[in-house]
This record gives C-alpha cells, structure tokens and sequence, in this order.
C-alpha cells in the first residue's frame, strides 16, 4: 500500500474540493495497517474498501476521463452485501456516480462553524456536578458513556478500549481537551475537543449518557470546551451533527454555529 501516494492525492483533492475526501476512521485504518483493508492506488487515483465503506478519490486532473467511475466498479466487483460511501462536500460527481452504481442518499452530515470572538452566553452551574479534565481512570466510564450516549450511530457507537487508545495516541490528543462531567464520581457525559491546528478547534464528540438527559449537560459541556478552544488561542470551531437531529441544531444555533451549502457531507448506500 501506497500510504504517500494517498495522502498527495488526497491533499489535491482537498485542495481543489475544499474537503477532505476520507475521514478519520479510515486514516486510522491505513495508519495503523488494520485488517481488511482493500486499496488500489494508481497514478489517476486509488479505491479504498474497508468495514463495508468505499473511497474513491480522483485526482483532480483525471477528473471527467471515466476513471472515478472505473475505479468505483474495480472495487465492488465480487462484493455482496451492504456498502456505504461518503461524498464529503456534496460534491455533484459522487450523486452521478452514486446513481449509476446502484448507491441511494440516505444521510447528510452537516459541518456548523462559529469565530471564538463571538460572545457565549454565561456558563451556568449545575448543582452537584463537577466539570474537569480527563483523568486515565476515566477511560472505562467514557467507553460505557459512549456506548449508550451513540448506541444507534453507525461510527462512534463502536468505539472500544483499543479505538479509545488509538484516538488517545494521536498527535493531536490533549487531555486537558477531554471535558468530562461527574456527579458523585459517576461519569454522566464528557464533550472531548480537537484542535486541528492553531487557528481551528473542533467539538470532536459530545456524549450525554441518556440516564442523565434533561440536567442541561450537553449544553453546559459544549460551552466548557468552547471556553478551553478560546482559552488556547483558535479562531474558529467547527462540529459535526446529524442534518436531521433537530434538538441538537438547535443548540448549536443558539450558541452561534451556523452551516453553509457546501458544508454537507452525504452519505450514499446500496
């Protein structure tokens, strides 16, 4: 496997799309050689198929010459079962190819922005429940949160032990970063931040364990880790949210995320 070779043409096409075309889960999966994993990298691009999911990325170059569309079939020839495929940015050619390959839309992903300048409404406290930063005790009780917090999610539901310390092993990891929520030493959510660079944060994963819902902990951990990406010098946060999880987008408007057009990734499956 071409690890180089991926990245330089992931890289072009992020370039030219204005989004990265794998996400997390499978850069992990090539980083770390997981099993399963089937590529074929060529100068034009390379197909990627791995847990049921398809990449194909073009080099913006080739684009227009048939070769998504060939790389796409090389791929799935002998597969059976369910297969899903991301299309980050919406882009036009991915619901063509989608189309002719059998592929239906059946979820979108928005990405929700907000500038740290923008005032955030003061953080209220909540009796008996304590916000801190994660300890390496916390890990059990995040993975248990996690599980019932994304019970019916596809991706972050799944995550175990060894996904936890595999994030955790990450360059970008900082536990100060971690927010977790504890009431008489039980955890009851935790709101883990990213920063991908100096200038841009992300709220990576919120998870409120649904025994605790209704005590206003996703809000008051969304506003915790917002104040620790001010507090280290980004400009601007960016969240992931389901486009049809309307109490979350609700949420998130009212602590000044909005989404632009371009900022939907779409989920295709056959």
């Amino acid at each position: 496997m071409d690890l180089d070779r991926i990245t330089d043409i992931s890289a072009a096409a992020t370039a030219a799309d204005g989004a990265e075309p794998l996400d997390e889960a499978i850069w992990l999966a090539l980083r770390h050689a997981a099993p399963g994993v089937v590529v074929h990298v060529e100068d034009s691009g390379f197909s990627l198929l791995y847990d049921a999911e398809l990449a194909v990325v073009v080099t913006p170059d080739r684009r227009g010459d048939g070769v998504g569309g060939r790389l796409v079939a090389e791929a799935l020839a002998g597969v059976e079962g369910p297969v899903r495929a991301w299309s980050h940015g919406g882009h036009p050619a991915a619901a063509v190819l989608a189309a002719r390959h059998g592929f239906a839309r059946v979820r979108d992903l928005w990405v929700m922005r907000r500038p740290t300048d923008l005032p955030l409404s003061a953080r209220r406290e909540l009796p008996g429940i304590t916000i801190r930063s994660y300890r390496d005790d916390d890990a059990a009780e995040i993975i248990r949160v996690n599980a019932a917090a994304f019970a019916h999610h596809p991706e972050q539901g799944a995550m175990d032990a060894n996904n936890l310390a595999t994030r955790m092993a990450e360059p970008w990891f900082d536990p100060a970063g971690l927010l977790v929520a504890t009431e008489g030493g039980r955890v009851l959510g935790f709101h883990w931040t990213k920063q991908h660079s100096p200038e841009l944060g992300e709220v990576y994963v919120v998870g409120i364990d649904p025994a605790a819902q209704g005590k206003g902990l996703g809000k008051a951990l969304t506003l915790a880790g917002l104040d620790h990406l001010a507090g280290i010098g980004v400009e601007s946060v960016l969240l992931y949210v389901e486009a049809d999880n309307a109490p979350a987008l609700a949420v998130y408007s009212g602590l000044g995320f909005t989404h632009a057009d371009a900022d939907t990734h779409v989920m295709y499956a056959r």
